[in-house]
């Protein structure tokens, strides 16, 4: 089970989180639990380190005293054996103390520093989400991720977990969970030479599914604020529903392109043991949730969900020296590739001799220097950017096979004075994403919404 920052957000939702591992304890699971940070921790400790760069140091332990406080705060009113209470409340006041020394040492924040400072809004909520559990009369043990067996390597901020891996975890944990409930920080892995990494956006998704292939689980549940995996953002189309079943394809598909509920590489090492995920609301434990599983069932409505990206932007790379050269999109591909920059998307055109690559919105810079640098005086002319634009992905296994899913969706928009710069559909036929202005997005998104009868979804459950 993994709980999500507002699902430990404060003592309320601790108490269920609790609640919730203690009832599937009843039911006669062994349980692993991963934590994430406390509701806005981790931003606030990325403004610690923001404040240290810029030498603001005493604004910097200003947070990190209110940090401490909110969750000396929510121990007090959550734990009520005191012999608990005292051991949350010194371990919370160890992890302040080693945070607020490297804060007084430090004078520049690198990534391998950055790491480590955002490491303790998990160091924090795990031994108080154990405490909870040892409050309820459970056995319960508290282990950061590299003592639970995540060995990664060293590419800080999103850090990949490394072969042995797999079996540290096994050896670790399997001794504790048969007599114990393990609580685990998610987010957190450590490297070889003993640096403290983290995994990245989606980090405690990941380490669920990760701690969870290492035990062989027979499930893992994403516990967050909401009923499960919607068929879009409700924010955008109040008609959006619950999906009751994807396959791990189209969940992959949906969060790849912007959807919050998973990232797309939490759910590869479930997928390598055949694990069903479940996305369940913590704060209502009995509703069916979604279960994301390796079976594809096509729906009658053909598309399952849509999804959207606004953190992207596209680089033009443009030249006549390109026509007959070979080779220049895989120079491009490398280039970007040696500054560690990820291509989201790809279209070339036959007409002109133009690569347009869409990459996140915060490698645009690095993206335009790396390209221009590595082709000056070569075959590119121009590299140009366009940073007003959104990614928008149309899922659902239906697609594959369905003649006319992707006429539809064009028709639908461009009725509509939509305008599509870029289109990206895969052989598997299980999406097709298409890049537009980011003025567009919401329009499109409840065009298609009703375009493909996913609005009507709800009549059919509430029926």
């Amino acid at each position: 089970m993994k709980f999500g920052g507002t699902s430990l957000a404060d003592t309320e939702m601790i108490k269920r989180a609790a609640e919730i591992v203690r009832e599937k304890h009843n039911e006669g699971f062994n349980i692993a639990v991963i934590a994430s940070a406390s509701g806005k921790t981790t931003d606030e400790l990325i403004k610690i380190a923001k404040n240290i760069e810029s030498g603001e140091r005493k604004e910097s332990i200003k947070i990190l005293d209110e940090i401490k406080s909110k969750h000396d705060d929510i121990v007090k009113e959550l734990i009520d054996k005191d012999k608990v209470k005292k051991e949350v409340l010194n371990e919370i006041k160890d992890r302040y103390k080693e945070l607020k020394t490297g804060i007084s040492e430090l004078n520049k924040v690198d990534e391998r520093f950055l790491d480590y400072i955002m490491s303790f809004g998990e160091k924090l909520s795990a031994p108080i989400l154990s405490g909870a559990l040892r409050d309820l009369e459970l056995d319960s043990i508290y282990l950061t991720g590299r003592e639970a067996g995540i060995l990664t390597d060293t590419d800080y901020g999103n850090a990949n977990p490394l072969k042995e891996t797999e079996k540290k975890i096994r050896n670790k944990l399997e001794p504790i969970i048969a007599k114990s409930i393990p609580v685990i920080t998610g987010f957190i892995g450590g490297s070889k030479n003993g640096d403290t990494t983290t995994l990245g956006r989606g980090g405690s998704d990941y380490t669920a599914s990760i701690i969870g292939e290492a035990i062989k689980a027979n499930e893992i549940i994403i516990w967050t604020d909401v009923d499960g995996v919607l068929t879009c953002d409700p924010n955008i189309e109040p008609n959006a529903t619950i999906l009751d079943k994807i396959s791990y394809k189209e969940a992959m598909e949906l969060s790849y392109f912007g959807a919050d509920v998973l990232h797309p590489k939490s759910i590869a090492p479930a997928i390598e043991n055949n694990i069903p995920v479940k996305v369940k609301n913590t704060k209502k434990p009995k509703k069916h949730g979604t279960e994301i599983i390796k079976e594809e069932e096509k729906v009658e409505g053909v598309v399952k969900g849509i999804s959207a990206e606004k953190d992207v932007a596209l680089v033009n790379v443009s030249g006549i020296g390109m026509i007959g050269t070979p080779g220049v999109a895989a120079e491009a591909f490398t280039a970007l590739a040696n500054e560690k920059i990820n291509i989201i998307m790809i279209s070339t055109g036959s007409s002109e001799p133009t690569i347009s690559i869409l990459v996140d919105k915060n490698d645009l810079s690095n993206s335009i220097r790396a390209l221009r640098n590595h082709f000056e005086g070569g075959a590119i002319e121009e590299v140009t950017r366009d940073s007003d634009v959104a990614v928008v992905s149309v899922v659902g296994t239906g697609m594959a096979g369905t003649p006319g899913v992707a006429g539809r969706v064009f028709e639908a928009l461009g009725k509509r004075e939509i305008n599509i710069k870029m289109i990206s559909q895969g052989s598997s036929e299980f999406n097709i994403s298409f890049v537009i202005k980011e003025n567009d997005v919401e329009k499109a998104i409840r065009i298609l919404h009703k375009e493909f009868g996913l609005d009507k979804v709800k009549e059919k459950l509430s029926r």
